[in-house]
C-alpha cells in the first residue's frame, strides 16, 4: 500500500485511527526522525514494521536542538527519496509536519529540561540541545498516540493504556545519549510509550551511518574509520574478560591526525557516569557503555558500543 503523508496533527490522528480500524490492529509504531534517511532509519522503520500493525514515522527538521543557524539551514532536506524509503520498508503513514504546526506562535515558552544527564558528553559541547530534542520528542510522542477517535474495544486490551493499542517508539542505539533521556523522560513524566532501542547500522567498513558522514570528504571518512576501530578494540578486550586500557585506545584515535577527539569513555548505559575502575587494570564485569565523539574536518561523529563480559 502506498505511504500516506500528512502534515498535521489532527490527519495523523484522524488517518492513523482509520487504519488501526481496517486492520483491526493491536498496536502501532512511531518512528521519530529528522529526515536525510539512510540505512539506520531504514532499520528503525523496518523493526517498527516487525512489531506492529500501523507504523507511522515522522519527518521534522527541529529547530530548538540546533545552536548553530549555519548548521540547520544545511541540513539536508530530502522528503521525496524519505518517502520512498519509508515506503518501501512498508511505514504507513508519514508525518511531515511544518515548524508553524509543531510550534505555533513561535517557540515554546515551557520545554523538557534534559537536566544533569543532558548536561554531560554531547550536552557538554552542544549547550542545551538535549532541551530541544526532549522537547520535539515529547510532542512527537503525544502525537502518535494510537486510537484518538476508536471506540473503547476488547481487541486493544494488551496496550498499556486501557482500550487503547499498544504504543511503541522507536530510536537509534547510534544517539545513545539521546536514547537513555528518551527513556528517562518517559519514565519520569509516564508516558504511556515502550522505547525500543535499534542497534547502531554500520557500512562494510564500519563507520556508524550518520546523515552527516555525506559531508566527508575521502580522506576524511578514511580517516573517521578510526573511531569504530577503538570502540571494536574495547569490544573485544570486554569479551575476552581483559583489562580494557581505555588509554591505548584513546591513544589509537589520537594517532590519528585529521581527528579531533572530544571525549571517549567507558560509561554505566544508565547514568552515563564513567566506570572508571573497569577501565584501566583490572578485567572488565558486568555491563558498560563505551562512547566516543570527535571532529573529523567540519564534520562531528559520535559512536558508542555496548559492553559486557
Amino acid at each position: 500500500m502506498p505511504i500516506k503523508l500528512v502534515t498535521t496533527a489532527a490527519e495523523l490522528r484522524s488517518h492513523s485511527a482509520r487504519l488501526l480500524m481496517q486492520k483491526q490492529g493491536a498496536s502501532q509504531g512511531l518512528v521519530p526522525t529528522m529526515g536525510a534517511l539512510h540505512e539506520g532509519h531504514a532499520q528503525l522503520a523496518r523493526t517498527a514494521v516487525e512489531q506492529n500493525d500501523v507504523v507511522v514515522a515522522s519527518i521534522f527538521v527541529n529547530p530548538l536542538q540546533f545552536g548553530d543557524a549555519v548548521d540547520l539551514d544545511r541540513y539536508p532536506r530530502t522528503l521525496d527519496a524519505d518517502l520512498a524509503l519509508l515506503e518501501a520498508e512498508g511505514v504507513d503513514l508519514a508525518f511531515a509536519p511544518s515548524v508553524d504546526e509543531v510550534y505555533p506562535g513561535g517557540e515554546p515558552l515551557v520545554r523538557v529540561t534534559a537536566g544533569p544527564l543532558g548536561e554531560k558528553w554531547e550536552g557538554a559541547s552542544r549547550p542545551g540541545h538535549f532541551d530541544g530534542a526532549l522537547t520535539v520528542v515529547a510532542k512527537l510522542l503525544h502525537y502518535g498516540i494510537p486510537g484518538a477517535g476508536l471506540p473503547p474495544s476488547g481487541a486493544f486490551a494488551s496496550s498499556g493504556v486501557a482500550g487503547l493499542p499498544a504504543y511503541r517508539a522507536y530510536f537509534g542505539q547510534k544517539d545513545a545519549q539521546q536514547l537513555a533521556l528518551v527513556r528517562r523522560m518517559v519514565a519520569d513524566l509516564n508516558f504511556p510509550v515502550d522505547i525500543v532501542g535499534v542497534p547502531t547500522v554500520r557500512s562494510a567498513d564500519g563507520l556508524a551511518l550518520s546523515s552527516r558522514n555525506r559531508f566527508l570528504s575521502d580522506e576524511q571518512r578514511e580517516a573517521a574509520l578510526v573511531l569504530s576501530r577503538a570502540l571494536r578494540l574495547l569490544e573485544d578486550r570486554a569479551n575476552a574478560h581483559e583489562p580494557l586500557d581505555l588509554g591505548s585506545a584513546q591513544d589509537l584515535v589520537a594517532s590519528q591526525p585529521l581527528v579531533d577527539l572530544d571525549y571517549f569513555e567507558v560509561v554505566d548505559p544508565g547514568t552515563l557516569e564513567p566506570l572508571a575502575e573497569n577501565c584501566r587494570e583490572t578485567p572488565f564485569r558486568g555491563e558498560g557503555l563505551a562512547i566516543i565523539a570527535a571532529k573529523v574536518g567540519p564534520v562531528r561523529l559520535i559512536d558508542n558500543v555496548p559492553l559486557s563480559s
